[in-house]
């Protein structure tokens, strides 16, 4: 069975204050001839449809053209929400849109009921597990502990005793919006962070043929039997370096894997550049990237006069202008945005409180903490979905 596996579309966000709908239109019509021309036979969206709970008019259409299209290729697509989705709101019309061959798995409780494809060698079953969150799920799902590896696992449960109850050599495709150890993150991810853990091992997933992951905007393997697609845009400039594609997937009659990298249409490539302001407008070498958009970081000692007009000038595409002076490490005047660099909002609490106090957190102290940044983040969730 061939599978077009892809994920994050996040329809309806901007790349800096450029307006991505007319590329996010371009990758839905890349998506379709992708798959007529590579005779696929399903595809899969592993979350991040839209860019947020309530999506602009916009989005919404351009997500029903994509539906309509698929629908009209005639060939079958398993969906979920992601953490930037209203999984309810996604999953509106589900039972009546499956009618067209279109799957939507949006609720955390029917993970275990999987979308049943066949081809020549018998049957594929595709499990659908929509972005967890813990503190949400925990019960309904029945896990020990309020935390991503737990709350996966207990679906993945459901995933193994449905598929213990199929007949022998049914293969199995599972879905999942999570954070997999041993994945490169961007800056362009929500953070999903419960207890001081973000990740979860890629083994919670054993047992299954193919795990087509969503969250991560880098394209990359965790092993062959798990991957992300990453996202088909980029939507940071921390993925100044990354290969925007799609993979296409072939599950062997035994389960065996082949997979390739299919490359998604680029809008206009993206360039990191630094130096002080005269060096960035005269280097020969920064031609090539008087076409991309472009992320200057100026290490000037003093800020230069309009900065950004005479980068324009050159770079008529700049986006995003960082100031970094060079200076030494215990300079004082470093900025305070350069001394959090790479740090997490716990790991900034616990300074503060050394600052103030003279001393850090201890463990139960560090607990507190903890918690109180899960509970501000699982809040906004709730008021995101309440929407």
């Amino acid at each position: 069975m061939r599978i077009l596996h892809t994920s994050d579309w996040h329809l309806g966000r901007s790349f800096h204050r450029v307006n991505m709908l007319g590329a996010q239109a371009e990758f839905i019509g890349h998506l379709i001839a992708t798959a007529r021309e590579h005779e696929v036979d399903v595809v899969v969206v592993s979350g991040d449809v839209y860019d947020r709970a309530v999506p602009p008019l916009a989005a919404v259409e351009l997500f029903d053209d994509a539906l309509h299209r698929l629908a009209d290729l005639g060939i079958p697509t398993v969906m979920i929400s992601g953490n930037h989705d209203s999984a309810r709101r996604l999953g509106v019309g589900a039972g009546l849109i499956g009618r067209a061959g279109i799957h939507l798995r949006t609720a955390p409780a029917a993970c275990g009921e999987p979308v049943v494809l066949a081809d020549a060698h018998g049957d594929v079953a595709f499990y659908g597990l929509p972005y967890l969150e813990p503190a949400l799920v925990k019960d309904e799902l029945g896990a020990k502990r309020a935390g991503h590896e737990a709350v996966l696992g207990a679906a993945m449960q459901r995933v193994r005793a449905d598929l213990a109850g199929r007949p022998t050599g049914t293969r199995s495709v599972v879905l999942a919006h999570a954070f997999v150890t041993g994945g490169e993150a961007s800056d362009s991810e929500r953070d999903i962070t419960v207890g001081g853990v973000a990740a979860v091992p890629s083994g919670v997933f054993d047992g299954v043929d193919y795990v087509a992951l969503g969250h991560l905007h880098g394209s990359q393997a965790i092993s062959e039997r798990v991957r992300y697609s990453g996202s088909p845009l980029p939507y940071s400039f921390s993925e100044a370096a990354h290969r925007k594609s799609m993979w296409l997937v072939d599950l062997g009659p035994a389960g065996e894997i082949a997979a390739e990298r299919v490359d998604c249409p680029v809008p206009r490539p993206l360039a990191r550049i630094r130096g002080d302001i005269e060096t960035l407008l005269d280097a020969p070498e920064l031609a090539a990237h008087e076409e991309s958009w472009v992320e200057a970081t100026l290490t000037d000692p003093v800020r230069p006069d309009d900065p950004m007009a005479r980068l324009c000038e050159r770079f008529p595409h700049t986006l995003s202008l960082v100031f970094d002076p060079e200076r030494a490490p215990e300079d004082p005047d470093i900025s305070y945005a350069r001394r959090l660099e790479g740090r997490t909002d716990q790991q900034i609490a616990e300074d503060f409180v050394t600052h103030v106090r003279g001393a850090g957190p201890d463990e139960r102290e560090q607990a507190v903490l903890r918690a109180a940044f899960d509970t501000v983040r699982t809040d906004e969730t709730l008021r995101e979905v309440a929407r």
